[in-house]
Protein backbone atom coordinates (compact mmCIF):
# COMPACT_ATOMS: atom_id res chain seq x y z
CA UNK A 1 0.00 0.00 0.00
CA UNK A 2 1.72 3.24 -0.95
CA UNK A 3 1.97 6.02 1.37
CA UNK A 4 -1.05 8.13 -0.52
CA UNK A 5 -3.37 4.70 -0.37
CA UNK A 6 -2.78 4.88 3.18
CA UNK A 7 -3.76 9.21 3.54
CA UNK A 8 -7.01 7.48 2.09
CA UNK A 9 -8.00 5.30 4.52
CA UNK A 10 -6.95 7.45 7.19
CA UNK A 11 -8.85 10.30 6.07
CA UNK A 12 -11.93 7.26 5.67
CA UNK A 13 -11.26 6.29 9.20
CA UNK A 14 -11.53 10.01 10.49
CA UNK A 15 -14.93 10.94 8.82
CA UNK A 16 -16.64 7.51 9.58
CA UNK A 17 -17.58 8.27 13.49
CA UNK A 18 -18.76 11.70 12.28
CA UNK A 19 -21.07 10.13 9.53
CA UNK A 20 -22.33 7.79 11.96
CA UNK A 21 -22.87 10.46 14.19
CA UNK A 22 -24.68 12.46 11.39
CA UNK A 23 -26.52 10.02 10.02
CA UNK A 24 -29.96 10.40 9.20
CA UNK A 25 -29.75 14.11 10.10
CA UNK A 26 -30.65 17.45 8.51
CA UNK A 27 -27.93 19.50 7.41
CA UNK A 28 -28.76 23.48 6.52
CA UNK A 29 -26.17 24.97 4.47
CA UNK A 30 -26.70 28.11 3.72
CA UNK A 31 -24.75 28.79 -0.02
CA UNK A 32 -22.65 32.12 -0.68
CA UNK A 33 -19.82 33.79 -1.27
CA UNK A 34 -16.67 32.91 -2.98
CA UNK A 35 -18.15 29.35 -2.92
CA UNK A 36 -20.85 30.25 -5.26
CA UNK A 37 -18.60 32.24 -7.79
CA UNK A 38 -15.31 30.32 -8.46
CA UNK A 39 -16.17 27.72 -10.75
CA UNK A 40 -13.76 25.31 -8.99
CA UNK A 41 -15.47 25.83 -5.79
CA UNK A 42 -18.37 25.54 -7.24
CA UNK A 43 -17.27 22.00 -8.74
CA UNK A 44 -16.37 21.34 -4.58
CA UNK A 45 -19.14 22.63 -3.05
CA UNK A 46 -21.47 20.24 -5.36
CA UNK A 47 -19.50 17.02 -4.92
CA UNK A 48 -19.73 17.71 -0.65
CA UNK A 49 -23.22 18.40 -1.00
CA UNK A 50 -23.42 15.15 -3.09
CA UNK A 51 -21.37 12.77 -0.79
CA UNK A 52 -23.14 14.46 2.44
CA UNK A 53 -26.44 12.52 0.84
CA UNK A 54 -24.66 9.54 -0.10
CA UNK A 55 -23.50 8.39 3.54
CA UNK A 56 -26.78 9.30 4.84
CA UNK A 57 -26.91 13.12 5.48
CA UNK A 58 -30.07 14.93 4.51
CA UNK A 59 -28.51 18.55 3.04
CA UNK A 60 -31.00 21.16 2.71
CA UNK A 61 -29.51 23.88 -0.04
CA UNK A 62 -30.53 28.00 1.04
CA UNK A 63 -28.99 30.26 -1.68
CA UNK A 64 -29.45 34.03 -2.17
CA UNK A 65 -27.82 35.82 -4.73
CA UNK A 66 -26.92 39.25 -3.84
CA UNK A 67 -23.98 39.87 -6.32
CA UNK A 68 -25.49 38.60 -9.35
CA UNK A 69 -28.73 41.08 -8.14
CA UNK A 70 -26.32 43.84 -7.92
CA UNK A 71 -25.38 42.71 -11.30
CA UNK A 72 -27.89 43.36 -13.13
CA UNK A 73 -28.99 46.20 -10.66
CA UNK A 74 -26.26 47.69 -12.41
CA UNK A 75 -26.81 46.76 -16.18
CA UNK A 76 -30.20 48.47 -15.79
CA UNK A 77 -29.08 51.52 -13.94
CA UNK A 78 -30.81 50.71 -10.78
CA UNK A 79 -28.96 51.54 -7.05
CA UNK A 80 -28.73 48.50 -5.09
CA UNK A 81 -29.19 49.80 -1.42
CA UNK A 82 -28.56 47.96 1.92
CA UNK A 83 -29.47 48.48 5.39
CA UNK A 84 -27.84 46.40 8.80
CA UNK A 85 -26.88 43.73 5.75
CA UNK A 86 -30.16 43.26 3.89
CA UNK A 87 -31.05 44.67 0.24
CA UNK A 88 -33.74 47.41 0.14
CA UNK A 89 -36.37 45.93 -1.92
CA UNK A 90 -38.78 47.87 -3.67
CA UNK A 91 -40.81 46.62 -6.63
CA UNK A 92 -38.52 47.05 -9.44
CA UNK A 93 -35.83 45.55 -7.43
CA UNK A 94 -38.16 42.56 -6.33
CA UNK A 95 -38.80 41.67 -9.85
CA UNK A 96 -35.07 41.52 -10.87
CA UNK A 97 -34.29 39.70 -7.82
CA UNK A 98 -37.12 37.33 -8.53
CA UNK A 99 -35.92 36.54 -12.20
CA UNK A 100 -31.95 36.22 -10.81
CA UNK A 101 -32.62 33.98 -8.02
CA UNK A 102 -35.64 31.46 -9.69
CA UNK A 103 -35.13 31.98 -13.23
CA UNK A 104 -31.06 32.01 -12.57
CA UNK A 105 -28.94 31.10 -9.98
CA UNK A 106 -31.43 27.90 -8.95
CA UNK A 107 -31.75 26.44 -12.00
CA UNK A 108 -27.76 26.41 -12.13
CA UNK A 109 -27.15 25.13 -8.37
CA UNK A 110 -29.37 22.33 -9.29
CA UNK A 111 -27.93 21.51 -12.49
CA UNK A 112 -24.45 21.60 -10.90
CA UNK A 113 -25.44 19.49 -7.88
CA UNK A 114 -27.00 16.78 -10.89
CA UNK A 115 -24.09 16.58 -12.78
CA UNK A 116 -22.25 15.28 -9.92
CA UNK A 117 -24.64 12.49 -9.32
CA UNK A 118 -27.18 14.38 -6.93
CA UNK A 119 -31.00 14.42 -6.89
CA UNK A 120 -31.69 18.05 -6.91
CA UNK A 121 -35.13 19.81 -6.54
CA UNK A 122 -34.99 23.80 -7.10
CA UNK A 123 -38.14 25.36 -5.30
CA UNK A 124 -38.52 28.78 -4.21
CA UNK A 125 -40.11 30.37 -0.92
CA UNK A 126 -43.09 30.99 -2.72
CA UNK A 127 -43.79 27.51 -3.57
CA UNK A 128 -46.67 26.23 -1.39
CA UNK A 129 -46.16 28.90 1.08
CA UNK A 130 -43.10 27.45 2.03
CA UNK A 131 -42.02 30.96 3.54
CA UNK A 132 -44.69 33.01 4.67
CA UNK A 133 -43.21 36.43 5.07
CA UNK A 134 -44.46 39.33 6.76
CA UNK A 135 -42.89 42.79 5.74
CA UNK A 136 -40.33 45.22 8.14
CA UNK A 137 -39.11 48.35 7.92
CA UNK A 138 -35.69 48.24 5.52
CA UNK A 139 -36.56 44.28 5.47
CA UNK A 140 -39.05 41.21 4.78
CA UNK A 141 -38.76 38.78 8.12
CA UNK A 142 -39.50 34.65 7.14
CA UNK A 143 -41.62 33.00 9.14
CA UNK A 144 -43.82 30.11 9.49
CA UNK A 145 -41.64 27.54 7.29
CA UNK A 146 -43.13 24.35 5.85
CA UNK A 147 -41.71 21.32 6.63
CA UNK A 148 -39.33 19.94 3.75
CA UNK A 149 -38.92 16.44 5.27
CA UNK A 150 -40.29 14.84 2.98
CA UNK A 151 -38.80 16.05 -0.10
CA UNK A 152 -35.62 15.16 1.65
CA UNK A 153 -36.29 11.39 2.83
CA UNK A 154 -36.92 10.76 -0.57
CA UNK A 155 -33.27 11.01 -1.39
CA UNK A 156 -33.69 14.48 -3.12
CA UNK A 157 -31.79 17.44 -2.43
CA UNK A 158 -33.97 20.31 -2.08
CA UNK A 159 -32.37 23.75 -3.39
CA UNK A 160 -34.39 26.83 -2.00
CA UNK A 161 -34.39 30.49 -3.36
CA UNK A 162 -34.64 32.84 -0.99
CA UNK A 163 -37.79 34.91 -1.99
CA UNK A 164 -41.49 33.85 -0.18
CA UNK A 165 -44.65 35.74 0.32
CA UNK A 166 -47.02 36.93 2.35
CA UNK A 167 -50.31 36.19 3.00
CA UNK A 168 -52.01 37.86 -0.34
CA UNK A 169 -49.09 36.07 -2.43
CA UNK A 170 -46.88 39.01 -3.16
CA UNK A 171 -43.16 38.42 -3.33
CA UNK A 172 -40.33 39.92 -1.38
CA UNK A 173 -36.65 39.04 -1.45
CA UNK A 174 -35.71 38.12 1.98
CA UNK A 175 -32.30 37.38 3.29
CA UNK A 176 -30.57 33.85 2.16
CA UNK A 177 -29.28 33.83 5.74
CA UNK A 178 -32.62 34.42 7.62
CA UNK A 179 -34.25 31.85 5.65
CA UNK A 180 -31.51 29.53 6.43
CA UNK A 181 -32.39 30.22 10.01
CA UNK A 182 -36.13 29.49 9.62
CA UNK A 183 -35.77 26.79 7.54
CA UNK A 184 -32.85 25.29 10.07
CA UNK A 185 -35.50 25.30 13.04
CA UNK A 186 -38.71 24.25 11.23
CA UNK A 187 -36.99 20.93 10.00
CA UNK A 188 -35.42 20.63 13.19
CA UNK A 189 -31.77 20.29 11.59
CA UNK A 190 -28.75 18.84 13.77
CA UNK A 191 -26.72 21.75 11.96
CA UNK A 192 -26.74 24.83 9.83
CA UNK A 193 -23.80 25.95 8.09
CA UNK A 194 -23.02 29.42 6.81
CA UNK A 195 -20.49 29.95 3.95
CA UNK A 196 -18.36 33.08 3.84
CA UNK A 197 -15.47 34.31 2.48
CA UNK A 198 -13.76 35.02 5.84
CA UNK A 199 -12.60 32.68 8.45
CA UNK A 200 -15.59 33.02 10.89
CA UNK A 201 -16.52 35.34 13.63
CA UNK A 202 -13.31 37.28 14.85
CA UNK A 203 -12.02 38.23 18.09
CA UNK A 204 -9.38 40.47 20.01
CA UNK A 205 -6.44 38.45 21.19
CA UNK A 206 -3.93 40.50 23.02
CA UNK A 207 -4.68 43.85 20.22
CA UNK A 208 -4.58 41.43 17.52
CA UNK A 209 -7.75 40.02 15.50
CA UNK A 210 -8.06 36.57 14.99
CA UNK A 211 -10.62 33.90 14.30
CA UNK A 212 -13.05 32.18 17.43
CA UNK A 213 -13.06 28.52 16.79
CA UNK A 214 -15.96 27.42 18.96
CA UNK A 215 -18.15 29.67 21.49
CA UNK A 216 -21.93 29.73 22.77
CA UNK A 217 -24.38 32.37 21.77
CA UNK A 218 -23.72 34.51 25.08
CA UNK A 219 -20.24 35.11 23.77
CA UNK A 220 -21.57 35.69 20.13
CA UNK A 221 -23.39 38.31 22.17
CA UNK A 222 -20.94 39.68 23.83
CA UNK A 223 -19.08 40.42 20.70
CA UNK A 224 -21.90 42.11 19.28
CA UNK A 225 -22.53 44.30 22.03
CA UNK A 226 -18.83 45.09 21.29
CA UNK A 227 -19.53 45.56 17.61
CA UNK A 228 -17.28 43.09 16.35
CA UNK A 229 -20.67 41.79 14.42
CA UNK A 230 -20.88 43.94 11.46
CA UNK A 231 -22.55 44.22 7.81
CA UNK A 232 -22.89 40.42 6.58
CA UNK A 233 -22.55 39.11 9.50
CA UNK A 234 -25.57 40.79 11.04
CA UNK A 235 -28.09 38.72 9.76
CA UNK A 236 -25.79 35.73 10.21
CA UNK A 237 -25.63 35.79 13.96
CA UNK A 238 -29.37 36.48 13.52
CA UNK A 239 -29.96 33.33 11.78
CA UNK A 240 -27.60 31.11 14.36
CA UNK A 241 -29.66 32.81 17.24
CA UNK A 242 -33.27 32.01 15.57
CA UNK A 243 -31.51 28.14 14.57
CA UNK A 244 -30.47 27.39 18.11
CA UNK A 245 -32.96 28.66 20.13
CA UNK A 246 -35.21 26.68 18.42
CA UNK A 247 -33.18 23.37 19.06
CA UNK A 248 -30.92 23.13 16.59
CA UNK A 249 -27.46 21.96 18.16
CA UNK A 250 -24.66 23.79 16.38
CA UNK A 251 -24.58 26.51 14.03
CA UNK A 252 -21.33 26.90 11.63
CA UNK A 253 -19.91 30.20 9.69
CA UNK A 254 -16.96 28.67 7.73
CA UNK A 255 -14.69 29.78 5.47
CA UNK A 256 -16.10 28.85 1.93
CA UNK A 257 -12.77 30.02 0.27
CA UNK A 258 -11.19 26.66 1.30
CA UNK A 259 -11.59 23.39 -0.91
CA UNK A 260 -14.05 21.10 0.04
CA UNK A 261 -15.09 23.25 3.31
CA UNK A 262 -18.50 21.66 4.26
CA UNK A 263 -16.75 18.19 3.98
CA UNK A 264 -13.85 19.38 6.41
CA UNK A 265 -16.76 20.91 8.62
CA UNK A 266 -18.83 18.30 8.99
CA UNK A 267 -16.46 14.93 8.75
CA UNK A 268 -13.00 15.59 10.10
CA UNK A 269 -11.26 16.85 13.25
CA UNK A 270 -10.40 19.89 11.86
CA UNK A 271 -12.80 22.29 10.96
CA UNK A 272 -12.50 25.51 8.61
CA UNK A 273 -14.78 28.10 11.01
CA UNK A 274 -16.63 28.90 13.65
CA UNK A 275 -18.84 26.90 15.74
CA UNK A 276 -21.53 27.58 17.64
CA UNK A 277 -23.66 26.05 20.34
CA UNK A 278 -26.10 27.29 22.62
Amino acid sequence: MTVRHQKTVKTLLEAMPYIRRFWGTTVVLKYGGAAMTSPRLQEQFAEDIVLLRLVGIKPVVVHGGGPEISRHMARLGMEAEFVDGHRVTDAATMEVAKMVLVGKVNKEIVGLISRHGGTAVGISGEDGHLLRVTPKKHQDKAGNAVDLGDLADEANIPVVASVGADENGEAYNVNADTVAGELAAALDAEKIIFLTDVEGVYEDQGGEVAPVFECDLAYLGALQAAGRITGGMIPKVAAVRKALESGVASAHIIDGRVEHAVLLEILTDAGCGTKVTA
